[in-house]
């Protein structure tokens, strides 16, 4: 059996040319990383705009949805999710602006394929979506449906 292996590139490229296809031959696999990485900007507490370099003078740019993770959304009507969406952004925020580098790994397409689901590593080794999950930020998210949260 022929194993197959996808570059970061490749697989980011493959999700802007053909959507669709794509998502049904990439999306199951899987790159290990690491593939250094700065910030760009944290869209909300569970995804984080980046500049990837998986080779050197290779530069790619996406949206990193964080592995393990569901944050609260910050589109909701509900003040009191929408205050703890913005509690976890803020959190994201200060943990990826104390890093110069990030390191991505255990990088796959994901199911919206403009972004790709990692895990992201700062500078120190510690890693962010634990961090979040230990403050009690975010929900564990494992993929599949989401739980629909209710306003309390």
């Amino acid at each position: 059996m022929q194993s197959r292996r996808f570059c970061f590139s490749c697989l980011l490229l493959a999700s802007l040319i053909a959507p669709g296809l794509a998502e049904e031959v990439l999306a199951g696999q899987r790159i290990s990383g690491p593939v250094e990485a700065s910030a760009i900007r944290v869209i909300d507490g569970d995804t984080v705009l980046v500049d990837a370099t998986p080779w050197p003078n290779q530069h790619v740019t996406t949206y990193v949805r964080l592995r393990g993770i569901d944050a609260p959304e910050l589109k909701s009507r509900c003040p009191e999710i929408h205050d703890a969406a913005e509690r976890a952004h803020s959190a994201l925020e200060e943990l990826v602006a104390s890093s110069s580098t990030l390191s991505l790994s255990n990088i796959s397409g994901d199911k919206y394929f403009g972004r790709v689901v990692a895990s992201l590593e700062l500078e120190d080794g510690r890693d962010a979506s634990s961090i979040l999950l230990d403050a009690g930020l975010v929900d564990p998210y494992q993929g599949g449906r989401k739980k629909t949260a209710s306003c309390p």
